[in-house]
């Protein structure tokens, strides 16, 4: 008999648990899915637009001792705004997240091409956040095929890159098609007023991949709370349902 999807296959998926766990050893239990050698989890790629809703809300409840019941919901994700890519059978690996782009800009007819930017400096129609600096650079090499002489792919994250310099790039240089970071960089980005959002159509969230410990950037604190308060910004969650310039969270 087919299981009814609920907290258990979020588990299941999330934590990818084997099917008989070994009481004693919950770390082995929970890298079923993990592909190690990849350094990916391989589950989020499994989860439909629904799993993918309800495994935020998860993460946001683990890291929310601090918050009343009305601040939680308020930071949980409405499936609507999430871009259903289950049917993408590639591993989301950073090599592969250029043709990954490509899957997504195709699902909406209206999307910009990938290397055109908005004619507004600092206004990317793509945005990519993973959970660190290094990683950030990796998947910023890849997109470069998307650069062009009128559309820069831009990195922006904090390690060696000051938030003056950081600035002073987003507001004085080339137009950006495809800006890649960190959550909290981005956010003193918008703060500052150097980024706009007004022509981004999708946020990808770089959610497959796990550090050297084995973690996502939603198993972190320091990374998991800014993320889900930038996907919260006013800017950003009134555009989640609108039909006129919709706007699309992606799980790579």
């Amino acid at each position: 008999m087919k299981r009814k999807r609920g907290n258990a296959e979020i588990e299941t998926l999330a934590h990818a648990k084997s099917p008989k766990p070994n009481k004693n050893n919950a770390e082995s239990a929970k890298t079923h899915l993990t592909n190690l050698g990849l350094g990916i989890n391989t589950a989020i790629s499994k989860m439909d637009t629904r799993l993918l809703a309800d495994y935020v809300a998860q993460r946001t409840k683990r890291f929310g001792d601090d918050l009343s019941v009305v601040e939680l919901e308020d930071l949980y994700i409405p499936e609507i705004a999430i871009l259903d890519t289950k049917e993408w059978d590639q591993d989301r690996l950073a090599a592969n997240l250029p043709d990954f782009l490509i899957y997504c800009a195709q699902q909406n007819q209206k999307s910009t091409d990938l290397s055109q930017a908005p004619a507004k400096p600092g206004s990317p129609h793509t945005l990519v956040l993973t959970s660190a600096a290094l990683r950030a650079a990796d998947l910023s090499r890849v997109l470069r095929k998307f650069q062009t002489k009128e559309a820069t792919v831009a990195k922006l994250f904090a390690k060696h890159i000051k938030l003056k310099n950081a600035m002073s790039f987003v507001k004085k240089r080339r137009r950006i098609n495809i800006g890649v970071g960190t959550p909290t960089r981005i956010i003193d980005l918008l703060e500052e007023r150097a980024l706009n959002l007004e022509s981004l159509e999708r946020v990808i969230i770089d959610t497959s991949f796990m550090d050297r410990k084995n973690r996502s950037i939603f198993d972190m604190k320091e990374t998991q709370r800014p993320l889900l308060q930038l996907l919260n910004m006013d800017e950003l969650k009134s555009r989640y349902a609108t039909a006129e310039s919709p706007l699309k969270l992606v799980f790579y």
